[in-house]
């Protein structure tokens, strides 16, 4: 018998969890990464510092360890949440670190006259940022943010080690029982491999879509 259609239901629910993690996470982190971005490029000392020191820190700090400091410590503080929420969140404001990097590569893109010119017309700083430089580096830093959401996806294969019963924990427990760990851990490669070419794919629509747009 087939250990993977015989649990075809605790699949489809472990994958459901897997993609619901990505999608959330994926689209806060973005959000979350581009105001992050206005923060280092902002002319408020104390906002880039607190910038800066964000962005550090979470590219410095493994992602695992985030994830057992947020399931373990946050009860003791007092904060009680479900071990999926609280691995999603995790997994957004460690990978908005890395999508802001990638955002502000892309600032580094844009014209410094082109700053100058939308000052010259009257409009403020925020509003140069909103209208301006933001929308140009975002147009240019597609890929890498497509990079960074793949990079989101493989990484919710960690939340197993806290007890998120996701793809990756799903398939470790029917192997436990089934003992046939090429056939079951090569298929949940390939589910992985499957959700990071559609999100390459997606990103290069929106890439070529945003060319056109130009």
């Amino acid at each position: 018998m087939n250990p993977l259609i015989d649990n075809l239901g605790p699949l489809a629910q472990a994958l459901g969890t897997t993609l619901l993690m990505a999608v959330v996470a994926g689209v806060g982190s973005i959000v979350l990464g581009v105001l992050i971005t206005v923060a280092r490029v902002s002319p408020i000392p104390v906002l880039r510092a607190a910038a800066f020191l964000y962005v550090q820190f979470f590219i410095n700090v493994p992602l695992l360890a985030l994830l057992l400091l947020a399931v373990f410590a946050l009860p003791d503080a007092g904060v009680l949440l479900p071990l999926t929420p609280t691995a999603t969140i995790v997994l957004m404001v460690y990978e908005a670190a890395y999508v802001a990097e990638a955002v502000r590569s892309g600032v580094n893109t844009v014209p410094v006259g082109q700053v100058e010119a939308s000052r010259a017309l009257g409009l403020t700083l925020a509003q140069s940022l909103r209208y301006v430089v933001v929308p140009q580096a975002l147009r240019a830093v597609v890929q890498p943010i497509g990079n960074v959401m793949i990079a989101l996806a493989m990484n919710t294969a960690l939340a197993a080690a806290v007890g998120v019963v996701e793809l990756t924990a799903e398939v470790n427990k029917i192997n436990l029982v089934a003992a046939q760990p090429i056939l079951i851990f090569s298929s949940a490669g390939i589910v992985y491999m499957a959700i990071a070419l559609a999100i390459g794919l997606a990103a290069g629509w929106v890439e070529r879509k945003v060319a056109i747009a130009r």
